[in-house]
């Protein structure tokens, strides 16, 4: 295969991916981002790739990267669609939601008095989340009215997208740790727990720490799911362990890490997902 990588930030996993895909004997294009421009009136600039993985840090440049590979005629992992069902956690609730899909309670206002209001029905602690955003950026865990009331007044003077739109989630007596599993075509192959030790925030990015995960038939299932309804050929999936309703899908990445996860389970996710594609492409 030809293999394309666009990025914006050569991180470990976007070199293991290029590792991994020349030892398999593919020709890797690597596509920096910022030095990457497209004229829809020309020529186009790549010849004969097979497929282009997505791989920008930055969703904006994700998105626009994958649809224009798209409208190139390529296979792009993920697609514009995914990507979009992906990063903005309202459209994922939502269709998480509509296909019967456990989500903790969430609720969406258009005023800072109908924020307070339904947090209240919610009940305190709730969490307060930007609709884009990731790596735990700007997410805040509210103790009490008066506390809320000063995370929404402070996402009001933020430049984030969806600024006015105010997603506010119950907080999850979960154990001190949440799931991260991948999905890679149509297995669900590995994933960690994400133990938090200094912050209640279960991101690695904030100090949480990986331990190896044994991914029932359960979880499996709802993985697998999760990416029937949400699109994609590569997905990490976030899920929260609730004592009463069983497991709850907090959100989807649709360009996500996993150095974390290869080193604490020792699983080459990178080969198996070159494998994986080519298993698709030659289908």
């Amino acid at each position: 295969m030809i293999v394309g990588v666009t990025y914006d930030l050569l991180r470990w996993e976007e070199r293991n991916i290029i590792q991994e895909a020349t030892k398999l004997g593919h020709k890797v294009i690597p596509i920096y981002t910022k030095d990457f421009y497209h004229l829809f009136s020309e020529d186009n600039q790549f010849q004969n790739l097979d497929v282009v993985l997505q791989r920008n840090t930055s969703h904006q440049r994700a998105l626009s990267t994958s649809l224009i590979f798209e409208t190139l005629g390529y296979n792009v992992i993920n697609d514009s669609r995914t990507l979009i069902n992906c990063e903005n956690k309202l459209i994922t609730t939502a269709i998480l939601s509509r296909h019967n899909i456990k989500v903790p309670k969430t609720a969406i206002a258009f005023s800072k008095d109908k924020a307070l209001e339904v947090a209240s029905k919610l009940g305190y602690p709730a969490v307060i989340k930007p609709i884009e955003g990731s790596w735990g950026r700007m997410v805040a865990k509210a103790v009490d009215e008066d506390t809320l009331r000063s995370f929404l007044e402070y996402q009001d003077y933020t430049s984030v997208g969806f600024k006015n739109v105010y997603y506010i989630q119950e907080f999850v007596r979960k154990p001190d740790r949440d799931i991260r599993i991948f999905v890679i075509g149509d297995e669900a192959p590995v994933g960690i727990y994400r133990v938090n030790t200094k912050n209640w925030r279960t991101n690695t990015a904030l100090g949480a720490i990986a331990e190896p995960l044994k991914i029932d038939d359960e979880l499996k299932d709802l993985a697998l799911k999760v990416k029937e309804v949400i699109g994609g050929f590569f997905l990490g999936i976030d899920i929260f362990e609730d004592k009463e309703r069983g497991y709850l899908v907090d959100e989807v990445n649709g360009v996500p890490e996993f150095k974390n996860t290869v080193r604490v389970n020792q699983f080459n996710l990178s080969e198996y997902l070159i494998r994986k594609i080519e298993e698709w492409i030659r289908k």
